[in-house]
């Protein structure tokens, strides 16, 4: 008998990184690894459950520029590229290390795995990641989701309505673009919410979202469900609470499934730990070391030592700790279904990016979690959709503002090493929505291409994810100056409108480099 429902959300998300002025740029890697550890491992193993025919049912968000990057001809030719060096690495590793016992057989499963990857990418998928979400979408085991046009922090946007009515309209755009249809479901940019939002998200036909627990939690009136079942907002969006209990398993590194010491670390790669003039190859051009992917040791404690990964000690792992999630979750359900006048559901939204690239186990570890769903049948996976068909009566409140940062605040947005951003993006929003207000009769293409051009930058600036990583001190250099450039381009563009005098090769460049939203018109910041 099935007690209750498990509703995991994968939310996959990388701001927009484009430089075709550079055969290599590091920072367009953020997407190779995403692609080669995460993507194509989920989808190689959704495919196996298929063949198998193991039930299940898993959400994912799409965030339209991550949409885009896979999109891109001149990224996926980059990336085909990329892949090709990491196989090469492979092959030599496996003949540096033929004669060592404890390496080589970690160097064969590189070579074989990147070669699986490779074969998967480019002969199953056709090098069309899409595709592959497109077909477990329609077999019904994959609910897509969009999120935000640029993963914008909504409630430090909400300045200028217009600026969170675009992010959240152009998503939609963007989403019938490359799946055919609207999406049911958004995912919040950080799971940010603000009093009000549930009707812009309603305006464009958006049927529900996601909460951190504080935010369903600190509502009024309080959930009687808790978060073990969705409630409506006064716009009649469902909202879907977090569960803190089955995210802490998997997102801690020192609580959680990750950081057991069986498990493959992430640091030690060995783009720093070979030889300069071996490794160099397949490093950066200038010579900084990088992460290569190939990587030999296991956390194995919290110190520096570190001891070699063993592929079957891992794979016991991954079997031990799915067997655990699982029986966590059928013990919640029990608990809590007496409780309630349904059967309860447990939502275990993570980034995507965590099964594969920062956890290395994840995607066999998500696998395993279906199989034991499968054969022991005391609970069942399903989609928001699927839920909110069965019980389509909920309670009625108003979610408080909140975020999945820190104790649920938005701090990590809006500090001290960040908060420089904000009177930029405001002024921008604010002069944008008043050209483009006087502009919605234009007809003169030029005039039209610096409007849209202005609004992408506009976009690309408001992306969370720079604020974010000033905030951590991760890739602080280069958030702010992409940061600093999309202003800078905003305010040329500007000059060039108002002046007449207009640069086309470097307008050109512009709508090269940052190409996202061909489809873009510039009025959705009309005040119509």
């Amino acid at each position: 008998m099935i007690r209750g429902y498990w509703l995991p959300v994968l939310h996959s998300h990388l701001p927009f990184v484009k430089h075709p002025e550079h055969e290599y740029f590091l920072e367009e890697h953020w997407l190779f690894e995403a692609i080669t550890e995460s993507y194509i491992p989920l989808l190689i193993n959704m495919k196996q459950l298929v063949e198998e025919e193991i039930e299940f049912r898993l959400t994912l968000s799409l965030a339209p520029p991550l949409m885009e990057m896979l999109s891109d001809k001149q990224l996926m030719e980059k990336y085909e590229i990329y892949l090709y060096s990491r196989i090469q690495l492979a092959e030599l590793e496996s003949e540096r290390l033929k004669k060592d016992t404890d390496f080589l057989p970690l160097a064969l499963f590189y070579k074989e795995r990147l070669n699986q990857i490779k074969s998967f990418f480019t002969g199953v998928l056709n090098s069309d990641i899409l595709q592959g979400y497109r077909h477990f979408r329609d077999l019904g085991k994959l609910e897509v989701i969009t999120s935000c046009a640029t993963h914008g922090f909504l409630p430090l946007l909400k300045v200028n309505q217009k600026a969170v009515e675009a992010q959240v309209s152009l998503a939609v755009d963007s989403f019938i673009g490359y799946f055919g249809g609207p999406p049911e479901g958004m995912w919040l940019p950080e799971c940010a919410y603000y009093e009000g939002l549930d009707r812009i998200l309603n305006m464009y036909g958006i049927r529900y979202f996601f909460l951190d627990s504080e935010g369903l939690m600190s509502g009024d009136p309080v959930p009687r469900y808790s978060v073990y079942a969705p409630v409506y907002t006064a716009a009649g969006v469902a909202a879907f609470g977090r569960d803190p209990l089955s995210s802490k398993q998997v997102w801690s590194t020192h609580d959680g499934y990750p950081g057991d010491y069986q498990y493959r670390d992430f640091y030690r790669d060995a783009g720093y730990d070979l030889d300069f003039d071996y490794i160099k190859p397949f490093i950066s051009p200038d010579g900084t070391r990088v992460f290569t992917g190939i990587k030999y040791y296991r956390i194995t404690g919290r110190s520096d030592a570190k001891e070699p990964y063993n592929l079957q000690d891992a794979a016991d792992k991954v079997i031990e700790h799915a067997v655990h999630f699982h029986d966590e979750r059928v013990a919640q359900i029990k608990t809590v279904a007496p409780m309630i006048d349904r059967q309860p559901v447990v939502v275990s939204p993570y980034d995507a990016e965590l099964f594969g690239h920062w956890w290395f186990e994840g995607p066999d570890f998500l696998y395993r979690v279906f199989r034991e769903i499968h054969e022991k049948k005391e609970i069942r996976s399903i989609t928001p959709s699927e839920y909110l068909k069965l019980y389509p009566e909920n309670q009625v409140i108003a979610p408080s503002p909140s975020s999945w940062g820190y104790r649920g605040y938005y701090d990590v947005w809006l500090n001290e090493d960040n908060d420089w951003i904000y009177r930029h993006l405001h002024y921008m929003a604010d002069r944008l929505e008043e050209l483009a207000s006087a502009s919605v009769q234009e007809t003169d293409t030029l005039k039209i291409r610096l409007l849209n051009q202005m609004t992408r930058e506009l976009l690309l600036a408001q992306s969370s994810d720079w604020a974010f990583l000033m905030s951590t001190n991760t890739a602080r250099e280069y958030s702010s100056a992409r940061t600093k450039e999309h202003i800078k381009n905003f305010n040329r563009l500007v000059e060039w409108f108002s002046s007449g005098n207009i640069d086309v090769s470097e307008l050109e460049w512009m709508e090269r480099k940052h190409s996202i939203f061909a489809f873009l018109d510039f009025r959705v910041f009309a005040d119509r």
